[in-house]
């Protein structure tokens, strides 16, 4: 068990919120991680696996994602201990947001992570009869519906477009492999056709398709909107290969883009791609990362490359109130101009100071949370 005291570093967290529901079997936690730069935003999971510690780093990440693409957000994270599949799921969410009410909307404004989905959104505004309680709802009610309109991964291959160039990688023909076909990694292939580049491997949790000659994207996504994720490997057996090789498949870029610590040590050294994309967030472990900067591999970490969520997030705070809905193309223009400058930036300063990107990115993030922190009077002299 996690004691949550020991999480305390000089970056936060401020505020570790544990919950519980007798009746509805409710168990869950909200990590407030730094608000230096605003009110704390991040996504909410539901998992029958979620512990405080998971939804504290998750907290973190979300400290230096704001900060990263420089937008006035505080990190913070929430995690439900519940199947998302249970039939109880309603009860359960609605008697985690009450028991939140203190904080959500006024220090936390609950958003979409794995195992909710838009229409969660809508029941916690519901729940608590406040428009500002929580963002990602449906486009019918207003929101921005982040996994309908797939702005992470378009992100994520926006950002991997920007970060080949830089290596003089040129996307155009650049064989593509993605760990996840969920929200993020069907959105990311998407794009990655569309600007040129050949998807070879998809995966999802029933199983990976790998093909060198390219796969059919636009099918593959029409499978998935039909017949759901665990379709696409089911029922395309003759080029399906265990899951987890996708991540080791002779590529040029490499995209885990569906669970936390998927590359560790083993995996670094048999990577064959020439950059990795961290579409999830924290895949990559730190040793293994220190790996692949030996090895001569790029790494764009996940702060910056799946950072397109949070822009759209940006968008959807500001609108929770207003009768009026964010333009959808103001929302892809936006984050394809800050992901790839971002990702350029981070590469820069990864080489001038000889580090790793995760590192070197981190130092810039960080920088921007100090200066707030000392603003604030956070910090001492």
């Amino acid at each position: 068990m996690t004691d949550a005291l020991s999480l305390i570093d000089d970056w936060g967290p401020e505020k570790i919120v544990v919950v519980s529901h007798r009746r509805t079997g409710m168990k869950g936690v909200l990590v407030i991680d730094n608000t230096a730069r605003g009110i704390g935003k991040g996504g909410t999971r539901m998992s029958p696996t979620v512990s405080v510690g998971e939804v504290a780093r998750l907290a973190r990440v979300m400290t230096w994602k704001w900060a990263g693409v420089d937008l006035f957000y505080g990190g913070a994270k929430a995690g439900i201990v519940a199947d998302p599949a249970s039939p109880d799921k309603e009860a359960i969410l609605r008697a985690f947001a009450r028991a939140l009410s203190n904080e959500v909307p006024r220090e936390y404004v609950m958003g979409l992570d794995m195992g909710l989905t838009e229409n969660d959104a809508a029941i916690v505004q519901d729940e608590l009869g406040d428009r500002g309680a929580a963002v990602g709802t449906p486009g019918h009610l207003g929101g921005v519906a982040y996994d309908e309109l797939g702005v992470t991964g378009y992100g994520v291959a926006e950002a991997a477009d920007a970060a080949a160039q830089h290596l003089r990688l040129p996307l155009g023909g650049a064989r593509v492999a993605i760990q996840g076909f969920g929200a993020v990694g069907h959105a990311a292939a998407v794009r990655f056709a569309e600007l040129g580049a050949t998807v070879v491997a998809v995966s999802t949790a029933k199983g990976a398709l790998h093909d060198p000659a390219g796969l059919d994207v636009p099918a593959l996504r029409t499978a998935r909107e039909e017949h759901g994720d665990d379709f696409v490997t089911r029922h395309h057996q003759g080029i399906a290969v265990p899951p987890g090789q996708e991540l080791t498949v002779d590529c040029d870029i490499l995209v885990p883009a569906a669970l936390q610590d998927v590359i560790d040590e083993t995996i670094a050294h048999r990577i064959k791609a020439k950059l990795v994309v961290e579409g999830a967030n924290l895949p990559t472990s730190p040793q293994a990362q220190s790996i692949l900067a030996e090895r001569g591999i790029s790494l764009l970490p996940d702060f910056v490359a799946n950072a397109g969520g949070v822009v759209a997030a940006a968008f959807a705070m500001d609108a929770r109130y207003s009768g009026f809905r964010p333009e959808t193309s103001t929302i892809f223009e936006t984050i394809s101009k800050r992901l790839r400058a971002n990702a350029v930036t981070v590469l820069e300063e990864a080489q001038r100071r000889a580090t790793t990107p995760h590192i070197a990115g981190r130092g810039l993030a960080e920088e921007r949370v100090r200066a707030a922190m000392r603003s604030k009077g956070r910090l001492g002299s």
